[in-house]
């Protein structure tokens, strides 16, 4: 739904288009939310290469 193509068109009366232009405000906040959550995130670190830590140390007591 183009929430702007529906403002503009004039077709809303009064509270309706109120209503959308809160709505265009709140989705705007949640997307600048949601960016700052993605953001925030850590990049993962890079895992060894499997032949650097296997078989260099060997557990002989259980």
């Amino acid at each position: 739904m183009n929430i702007a193509a529906t403002v503009s068109t004039g077709l809303v009366q009064g509270d309706d288009a109120v209503s959308l232009i809160m709505l265009r405000k709140t989705l705007d906040q949640q997307r600048a939310i949601a960016a700052q959550m993605i953001a925030a995130v850590q990049q993962p670190v890079a895992t060894p290469k499997i032949d650097a830590t296997v078989g260099r140390n060997v557990d002989t007591f259980a």
